[in-house]
């Protein structure tokens, strides 16, 4: 597979699921084989610019789990195509969570950007359980390649200076009593990034419109049918304030 107007080694996936070619390969220069699974609108030819979605699973995505379990076990990367048709999605299936995925998902991003053409006011991403630890290294590293990012269920890991300096918005979604990392790793992120953004200057109107905290109660999930608050941070891709929020930055 050859990106337009550019070479890259990339081996195309043979096979698809729900409208994505899944186990794609780009052999990146700098980081080696990255799998992913992509959706291409049929109507992409190039000729005018397309949103660009990233979408990080939890662990069972990874992709030592097998081909395509992000795509069965996590909905995001479908329920996006309902706030963008035209709107190509990406979904990686990396090998950790930490620094090698964070550069390889940087690698990946940039690859797409290059090789396709996207409109740069609409990159959105989000990460779920581990991919959100690893898209937050990624934001805290190259935050200005995002127009939004929603970060599930997860912890910060990544440098909230470089990202405040950006000021990318971003959307924090917990569970209370999450049972993997609590709700606390999630409102110390906040926490800090807001008090960066008020050492900035930027008043609570303006600190509002690029980050925003929400924590769920039991009941958020209880009436969706869900006891475990860290699996039911899946439900967060059916809620339309917060996949709402993402898409409509």
């Amino acid at each position: 597979m050859i990106g337009p107007g550019n070479s890259y080694q990339v081996d195309a996936g043979t096979e698809t699921y729900r409208g994505f070619v899944i186990d794609n390969v780009y052999h990146s220069p700098n980081d080696g084989d990255i799998h992913y699974n992509v959706y291409i609108p049929a109507n992409y030819d190039g000729s005018r610019p397309y949103a660009l979605f990233f979408t990080l699973p939890g662990y069972e995505g990874l992709y030592f789990q097998g081909v395509v379990r992000n795509l069965e076990a996590e909905a995001f990367s479908f329920e996006a195509q309902k706030y963008n048709a035209e709107m190509i999605v990406v979904a990686p299936q990396l090998s950790d969570w930490g620094e090698t995925s964070a550069d390889q998902t940087i690698a990946l991003l940039e690859y797409f950007l290059d090789a396709y053409n996207i409109d740069r006011d609409k990159v959105y991403a989000n990460g779920y359980s581990g991919g959100g630890e690893t898209m937050s290294r990624v934001l805290g590293k190259r935050p200005e390649l995002f127009t939004a990012y929603l970060h599930c269920s997860s912890r910060w890991d990544g440098d909230l200076e470089v990202l405040a300096e950006s000021r990318t918005p971003v959307y924090l979604a917990v569970g209370e009593s999450d049972e993997y990392y609590g709700a606390e790793p999630t409102r110390r992120a906040y926490d800090e990034l807001h008090g960066l953004y008020a050492a900035q200057g930027l008043s609570e109107e303006e600190i509002s419109k690029l980050l925003v905290l929400d924590i769920k109660d039991a009941g958020y999930f209880e009436e969706k049918g869900m006891t475990n608050q860290h699996g039911g941070g899946g439900l967060f891709a059916f809620d339309e304030n917060i996949m709402g929020w993402l898409f409509g930055q």
